[in-house]
């Protein structure tokens, strides 16, 4: 085999170091190992990071295809290329807008760098964003109206410094095995203590000291709850909300009795007032998917932030943490120009689009002045006929988005460009397809959920019809606008080297790390604006504190409650949810282990819905959509409810595309679903979709 060569597990956001070496013939990883030298995890690795990186089970892309009627065929890279950039010109002579470009957190921080600069610089559409803000959007959101900048404060030298770890709609024992392990190491010393806000008992749970379960979709309310308990009993830190915060005196108006709050909830005051004593210690409060996806979850990460700053539990080994699904969903933010300019520059401010217009090439005028409606407002974008191409890059939205029939249906009216590294639902519908190298082929960097910035490399050659994503990009910006980049293959470091230039000055401050820097330390947190600084707790300094916001203050936000966006009624009287499932990856796409997805109930609903179960098999139908499942009675699950895993691609026909008003991101977590009899005289197809006798009308 090759030597061992040092990059970065790209399977979720820890960022663990690893090692891997190539095969002695052929193509591929030959093996993986973690990395000691790695200053992430220190050689830790999970066995799926491993797995996922050395033996991917998923259908490879191995050459360009075009569609010819009903049939995608082999083509050659000049054909493909050529026909993309003849559909992309064309489009973009009637309006820039009419271009749709979708990325991903999979890219390195130079792809999603190179694909934003070709979205917005070279084609000038609005309607470009990635599949990070399908999981992050409404906690970007809720940091910059924190703290007036985006990503956590603390870092993973907090876990163990902290006493008290409150992990609130999250299961990092299955989604972040390395990370969780060291919060069960803290967690476990004298003294501390794991408390778990789930209205499922997850995985997560088993180890909990504490478990609070809420209804579905009212994290929001326990959250509101918990600050008028601390604010009632007097448990809030006066000396740093008067120093270092504003706006206490409207949130503590606006906060509902914590009795009304907590019977919205579905919790009892005295399980209130629990959760509320796990702020008197110095607490980390995690959270993920159950507060993000949401039409409330803004608002909810909003409150989390309102504990930590109500509480103190602000600075070294305290402080509101958001989990990161995707392995570069920070570096997509940070380099992409998807919802600011890099290095979080404002959008809309003209200082920043004549710097990033400059640097660029490309006139000021050019780039878009709306970042756009978000990937759900794409597709209805795309449905009211305002969008006439797609490029879709390392995402699978015909299984990823919310309601994705409807999805479906958008991308079969489009011209439909996927470039990716597997064969996904997406490419069935594409009209031409660009196959992409993947993890152990591809050079770059990316960053973890941390801020740490690290390699990632190739020990493996790709066969001559597959090529790196960012040269795919740039062959495409190339024919739309030559002076966008160097002729492909590209070298990354000066790409990441152009990164570093347009963020200098900015809050995320990635100038001083260099590919140089980087072989020698393997990873390093930003800001660090010159080649000896890194990034540590932000806003904070020996004691004192300094928020990016015109004040210097952090803020408090209010909220206000709706109710979830689609509540059951006697034709749809159940409540479906979604979660991680061990072992799976994304849309499965890099597992190929998609079977009829398995349904978990509480065994008190299995029973009231006997009648519509065959041979252990049931459909669950919504109003956009019905499954064929099995049904597994298990009393984790609360009764009412329902839970199927994320990563199974039928799931989505049944979630509501409702989206967060402030964040663009969808609701996946709640919808009204009722159960129906299987109709065993039409096949099960691989979309899930089955003619059923059902229970209940519209």
């Amino acid at each position: 085999m090759t030597r061992w060569t040092p990059t970065t597990c790209m399977r979720c956001a820890v960022g663990c170091g690893q090692l891997q070496r190539g095969t002695d013939e052929g193509y591929g990883v030959g093996d993986v190992q973690g990395d000691r030298r790695h200053p992430t995890a220190e050689g830790l690795a999970c066995e799926r990071g491993i797995r996922e990186t050395k033996n991917p089970r998923g259908e490879w892309l191995t050459e360009p295809l075009v569609r010819r009627g009903d049939r995608l065929v082999a083509t050659s890279w000049d054909v493909a290329l050529g026909t993309v950039a003849a559909e992309l010109l064309k489009t973009m002579a009637d309006d820039p807008d009419n271009v749709a470009v979708l990325g991903s957190g999979q890219q390195t921080n130079e792809a999603a760098y190179a694909l934003g600069k070709v979205a917005r610089g070279a084609i000038g559409t609005r309607h470009f964003d990635a599949n990070t803000t399908l999981c992050m959007a409404s906690a970007v959101t809720a940091y910059y109206d924190a703290f007036g900048s985006d990503a956590p404060p603390c870092t993973y030298d907090d876990i163990p410094a902290a006493e008290t770890h409150v992990v609130w709609g999250a299961n990092p024992a299955v989604a972040h095995p390395v990370l969780y392990r060291w919060i069960l190491d803290s967690a476990t010393e004298s003294g501390s203590r794991l408390v778990v806000v789930d209205p499922v008992e997850s995985e997560t749970v088993a180890d909990a000291d504490q478990h609070v379960q809420p209804e579905p979709g009212t994290d929001l309310m326990l959250a509101r709850a918990v600050l008028a308990e601390r604010i009632e009993s007097g448990a809030v830190d006066r000396e740093f909300v008067e120093r270092h915060t504003t706006g206490f005196d409207r949130l503590v108006e606006s906060l509902p009795a914590v009795e009304a709050a907590a019977e919205t909830a579905g919790v009892s005051r005295a399980t209130v007032d629990e959760l509320a004593t796990a702020f008197d210690a110095k607490t980390l409060l995690y959270w993920g998917m159950g507060i993000n996806q949401s039409t409330h979850g803004t608002h909810a990460a909003r409150m989390l932030i309102n504990l930590c700053l109500a509480t103190g539990n602000m600075g070294p080994g305290s402080g509101p943490f958001s989990l990161t699904g995707q392995a570069n969903s920070m570096g997509t933010r940070v380099c992409s120009s998807k919802g600011t300019w890099p290095g979080h520059r404002e959008f809309t401010d003209e200082a920043n689009r004549e710097r990033v217009a400059e640097t660029w090439g490309v006139p000021a005028e050019r780039l878009p002045s709306s970042t756009g409606p978000g990937p759900v407002g794409i597709v209805d974008e795309i449905n009211r006929g305002h969008i006439e191409t797609c490029w879709t890059v390392a995402t699978n939205p015909a299984a990823g988005m919310p309601n994705a029939t409807n999805t479906k249906r958008a991308l079969d009216e489009v011209f439909l460009v996927v470039q990716d590294a597997f064969r996904s639902e997406t490419v069935e519908h594409a009209d031409v397809v660009l196959p992409a190298a993947t993890w152990g082929e591809t050079e770059g960097t990316v960053m973890n959920m941390e801020r740490r910035i690290s390699r990632v490399t190739a020990v493996s050659d790709v066969v001559d019809t597959v090529r790196q994503d960012i040269d795919i990009i740039a062959a495409i910006g190339a024919r739309l606008d030559d002076g966008l980049f160097d002729d492909p293959p590209l070298d990354p470091e000066p790409v990441f080297d152009e990164i570093r230039s347009l963020t200098a000055g900015t809050p995320a401050d990635v100038s001083g790390i260099t590919y140089d820097r980087l072989e020698s330390e393997r990873a390093v947190r930003w800001p660090a604006p010159d080649e000896t600084s890194a990034g540590g707790y932000r806003y904070h300094d020996d004691g004192s504190w300094s928020f990016p916001t015109d004040s210097g203050l952090a803020r408090f936000s209010t909220a206000t409650y709706r109710g979830i966006p689609e509540p059951t009624d006697p034709n749809y009287p159940l409540v479906l949810t979604t979660g991680r499932r061990a072992g799976a990856y994304n849309t499965g796409v890099r597992n190929d282990d998609q079977t009829i997805p398995n349904a978990r109930v509480h065994p008190e609903t299995a029973g009231q819905y006997i009648s519509v179960v065959d041979r252990g098999q049931t459909v669950v139908e919504s109003r956009r959509g019905s499954v064929t499942v099995t049904l597994t009675p298990d009393d984790s699950i609360p009764t009412g409810a329902i839970w199927l895993d994320v990563h199974n691609p039928v799931v989505n026909e049944l979630t509501l595309p409702a989206i967060d008003p402030d964040s663009n991101e969808p609701n996946f977590k709640q919808c009204a679903v009722r159960l129906s009899l299987p109709d065993r005289s039409s096949p099960v197809t691989r979309d899930g979709a089955v003619r059923s006798d059902t229970i209940g009308d519209d």
